[in-house]
């Protein structure tokens, strides 16, 4: 008898440790998912801002982006840097999830690849501009017409790897929903 109330007890402990990891890897998911989808708002912005901002001339187009994108940097930057410490620890909690942890992984690698080319297309005309803007601010709106093109289409770049990267992690959490439904059960 005690033997068998043991074995009841181990195997009550393991269901409730292995619900808490489900459920500490369900929350995770979600923050994850949202802070990668956050981050995607910046880089959409840009891309759908993309049009209209090619057509401007270089006083106007200074004007906006000296101006517009002050807090992007700032909150674009928590949503990114976020994103991509939430999916780093995402793969590590579902590493044993085969498929499932493929994905993840991807996603991951996905989000710190389009850090990876903001910080080496986009950043450097943030700082060139910045710079230009302290030395010289009449030479700021010619400066942009020079760099507007890589600015541009860095952010494009980031905006489809991102993209790429909340699928993938969209993706994981889908080839681990049940294909069919559980039997209803009677009472």
């Amino acid at each position: 008898m005690i033997v068998a109330d043991n074995r009841a007890s181990a195997l009550s402990t393991d269901t409730r440790v292995c619900a808490e990891s489900i459920m500490v890897v369900r929350i995770w998911r979600f923050f994850t998912l949202l802070l990668a989808a956050l981050a995607l708002t910046m880089d959409s912005a840009h891309l759908l801002e993309l049009p209209q901002k090619m057509q401007y001339d270089a006083q106007m187009y200074s004007a906006v982006n000296t101006t517009l994108y002050r807090y992007f940097a700032v909150i674009g930057g928590m949503y990114q840097v976020g994103s991509i410490v939430a999916a780093v620890l995402l793969v590590f909690l579902v590493h044993k999830r085969g498929p499932s942890f493929r994905w993840t992984l991807a996603g991951a690698l996905c989000l710190l690849l389009a850090f990876g080319i903001w910080l080496a297309v986009v950043a450097p005309v943030n700082r060139e501009v910045t710079a230009a803007f302290r030395a010289a601010p009449a030479s700021v709106p010619a400066l942009w017409m020079r760099l507007r093109l890589r600015w541009e289409y860095g952010h494009v770049v980031g905006f489809i790897v991102q993209f790429v990267g909340l699928c993938a992690l969209v993706l994981s959490v889908l080839v681990e929903t049940p294909k069919d439904l559980p039997p209803e059960r009677t009472a």
